[in-house]
């Protein structure tokens, strides 16, 4: 093995630390990191940890607020609103993560093609941003929920056709800024092919950026999904999710207020969770913030 194969994953390893290094310090955005884990931890594990099935009626305590027996209290069909609650964070969770892997998927390499090689390519890419973005995004979601009908995977679908232009624009204008270093006119003298320049040079270094919208559009992807499940066309009814309960129960909000409270709570609590580890991983990411 040569001496530069061995000190590329070593250089790598090295930029990984100094980035964990600069992030711990920020006490704030570690605290929203553990959180996450967290969240992710409780809806992996929803079956332990939820006091209850999430489907099960307890008729005789239909209506009920938060007592010993039920932590946070029971709906109109007695079914318990913290088992509930875990079980509709499993599915804005996904939602959020699995949303925004798919724009990445399809918006990194396509913002990675248009910057790089221009012409019509860049012009066809270009336009089709634009298209998307001319509808606010909030119409186009209910549009695409109308046409597609509510669900999990229509939900997925929608977001993520909406979802990967931002992605695309944000790593289009990084590679037309990289496309001028010294380091990539120096691959191209050297004979390297589009491949391996956009994937060895242009990619690796416009990942900082993706990385951080990555972050800041789960949490932006569970309230889209929250929204439309309280206007009932995202996640329908039994199956659990934060919007569709605060939608459900809205009505009710002076007599049995914790059908819609709990939930807003929580949708607050990890969209604030995201967004500060977010602005955390920022700060660590750039060299040129002094923290």
């Amino acid at each position: 093995m040569t001496a530069t194969a061995i000190a590329a994953p070593t250089k790598r390893a090295g930029m990984v630390l100094t980035v964990w290094r600069r992030f711990r310090t920020q006490k704030l955005a570690l605290l929203c990191f553990i959180l996450i884990i967290a969240q992710v931890l409780i809806s992996v594990f929803a079956f332990w940890v939820a006091p209850y099935d999430p489907l099960e009626p307890h008729y005789v305590d239909a209506y009920a607020l938060p007592n010993k027996t039920f932590l946070m209290g029971t709906d109109d069909l007695g079914r318990d609103v913290l088992s509930r609650l875990v079980y509709g964070g499993r599915v804005s969770l996904s939602i959020g993560i699995l949303s925004q892997v798919a724009a990445v998927l399809i918006g990194l390499p396509l913002g990675a093609l248009a910057g790089w090689l221009g012409g019509w390519v860049d012009f066809v890419v270009t336009r089709f941003i634009e298209i998307l973005t001319a509808v606010p995004t909030i119409f186009l979601y209910i549009l695409l929920m109308i046409a597609l009908g509510p669900g999990f995977w229509n939900l997925m679908l929608a977001m993520t056709i909406t979802g990967w232009t931002s992605i695309a624009r944000l790593v289009r204008g990084q590679v037309l800024s990289l496309r001028q270093t010294d380091y990539v006119r120096a691959a191209q003298a050297m004979g390297g092919d589009n491949k391996h320049i956009i994937t060895t040079h242009l990619l690796r270094n416009a990942l900082t950026p993706v990385l951080v919208n990555l972050t800041f559009g789960v949490p932006n992807a569970m309230t889209a999904e929250a929204g439309l499940s309280y206007m009932g066309l995202g996640i329908a009814p039994p199956t659990p999710s934060w919007g569709n309960m605060m939608g459900t129960y809205q009505g009710l909000i002076r007599t049995n207020w914790n059908l819609t409270v709990f939930p807003a709570l929580v949708l607050a609590l990890v969209m604030m969770t995201w967004y500060q580890f977010g602005e955390g991983l920022r700060v660590a990411l750039d060299p040129s913030i002094q923290i």
